[in-house]
């Protein structure tokens, strides 16, 4: 393998996403007169554009897909690769790529994101969103539906639900309510009347660019925007594009077969118990439907509450899991129980030289008591910059500590078109009993939950226009005695902002 190195670069990243981007940049403009590689399976990258800073922690940034060739341009150190990874040789310090050439690198990061936890790999009723090609194929089939069932309940689920029209949607749901990921039961309550209501026509501008799932022209852009993770099929393979934004749906019509507009009908505390195809539920012996209704669906779902139901197609958005393959043979990687490859608070794996940023990699340092670990787009910029730091300190015998990112998680998004921030701990995550709940809400218009944990706010969920993050964030951050407030401090008629100004 050795001999069949066609060159060596002081840095390689491996992945076209947010992190190796982010990371690739980083180490370019550091180091204009070292060579630098990008090894990326697709012709198009992710780029963060339209940064900006909301408050000390909180950030918001669109994502552009836009030519590999443009980054090129800008850092003519950098060399693009475009093909996947076959195997990776930590002893040699090298790579094959699936092409057959061969590079070696002096570091490397791994950024090679994840792929999406799918109900069953082979199944062709069964289908994962992850990146543009999916969503095109999400929404050819939707074009043809009458009724679909989503399974999961994290950032993926509920955008589909909100945004699909003309097609009944059964959401399954393992939780007690709906978003377990994000919030609690009390914001679920919240947001429930929405994807009740008719969806309001955006009657201004979207702030955030849209992408076009139209083939896109030579050197063209496309945009997509950086919070909430969709993450990919096909398991085993790197070679897929790199995760869509939460904003995916709004550049394409997710339109069904029927003249109707949203009905969704959720099923809780529920899992997919099994999934026949129609002819194997009419032979089935737990057929509960009758046979002319059995008859006219192509897949069934029956799930644990006892359930069954026939529908067009199944959208699995379960989780994701870190694409570590084909990294792992061969190696000897640390993996974390999730299944991601183990970094240390320099971003690096448990072998010499080789890093890891994003998704496909689990933080394993001792985290600050605000901070936690979610796979989001506003974390993969996060690590993915860190990593680049990391390494360029390491080449540089210079000291670098944990960066302020992760002191404080916060994070801010958009479900059911109600904008969501959420700050620390913010549904009391590790905190068993030793915490209290403040709760202010004001139907159809904001919901603002402060958790507190002796007498100190550690996290908050904001629904709505509050304008009150960058003062929660602060009070977080400065853990600020707020005992002798008690429920003034959600009180409507006392200017929060002014106050602790």
């Amino acid at each position: 393998m050795e001999s069949k190195k066609e060159k060596t670069f002081k840095f390689v990243v491996v992945g076209g996403g947010i992190a190796g981007v982010t990371c690739v940049e980083q180490l370019s403009s550091q180091f204009p007169s070292e060579d630098v590689a990008l090894i990326t399976a697709g012709s198009h990258i992710k780029a963060v554009t339209n940064y900006k800073q909301v408050s000390r922690r909180l950030e918001e940034f669109d994502v552009e897909e836009k030519p590999s060739s443009v980054l090129k341009e800008k850092f003519p150190n950098l060399t693009i690769i475009h093909s996947a990874v076959k195997s990776l040789h930590t002893q040699t310090h090298c790579l094959e790529t699936t092409d057959g050439r061969v590079f070696g690198y002096e570091k490397l990061c791994i950024c090679s994101g994840a792929r999406p936890k799918l109900l069953t790999q082979e199944n062709p009723h069964v289908l994962g969103i992850r990146d543009t090609d999916s969503a095109q194929e999400f929404q050819k089939r939707l074009s043809k539906a009458k009724r679909i069932v989503v399974v999961g309940n994290g950032g993926i689920a509920l955008e589909l639900v909100y945004e699909v029209r003309g097609c009944e949607v059964i959401w399954a749901v393992k939780d007690k309510a709906i978003g377990n990921t994000f919030f609690d039961a009390g914001a679920a309550q919240f947001l429930i009347p929405s994807l009740e209501a008719e969806k309001e026509e955006a009657t201004a501008p979207c702030k955030r660019q849209r992408y076009t799932t139209e083939d896109p022209a030579p050197d063209s852009t496309r945009t997509f925007t950086a919070d909430e993770y969709s993450r990919g099929q096909n398991p085993g393979s790197v070679e897929s594009g790199s995760a869509l934004g939460p904003d995916w749906h709004r550049g394409i019509e997710l339109q069904g077969a029927e003249q109707v507009s949203r009905r969704v009908s959720v099923e809780y505390q529920c899992e997919v118990k099994h999934i026949f195809t129609s002819e194997e539920f009419l032979l089935s012996s737990k057929q509960t439907l009758k046979p002319d209704t059995a008859g006219s669906w192509p897949v069934f779902v029956q799930l644990t509450n006892g359930g069954t139901f026939g529908c067009d197609f199944v959208v699995s958005a379960t989780g994701v899991i870190p694409n570590t393959e084909p990294f792992l043979h061969s190696n000897n990687f640390s993996l974390a129980d999730d299944g991601g490859l183990q970094v240390d608070d320099h971003m690096m794996t448990s072998e010499s030289d080789v890093y890891a940023a994003g998704d496909v990699c689990t933080a394993c340092w001792e985290h600050s008591p605000l901070w936690q670990q979610m796979r989001l787009w506003t974390q993969a910029r996060q690590m993915g910059w860190y990593a680049g730091r990391c390494m360029a300190a390491d080449v540089l015998s210079e000291p670098i500590e944990l960066d302020f990112c992760f002191e404080l998680f916060s994070h801010v998004t958009k479900f059911f078109n109600h904008k969501v921030v959420l700050l620390g701990k913010f549904n009391a995550q590790g905190l068993g009993s030793d915490h209290e709940l403040l709760v202010r809400c004001t139907k159809g218009q904001e919901y603002i939950k402060v958790v507190l944990s002796r007498g100190r706010m550690v996290g908050a969920v904001l629904i709505g226009e509050t304008d009150l993050e960058e003062t929660f964030e602060n009070l977080i951050l400065n853990q600020m005695d707020l005992t002798a407030y008690g429920e003034e401090l959600l009180n409507p008629n006392v200017d929060i902002e002014d106050y602790f100004d």
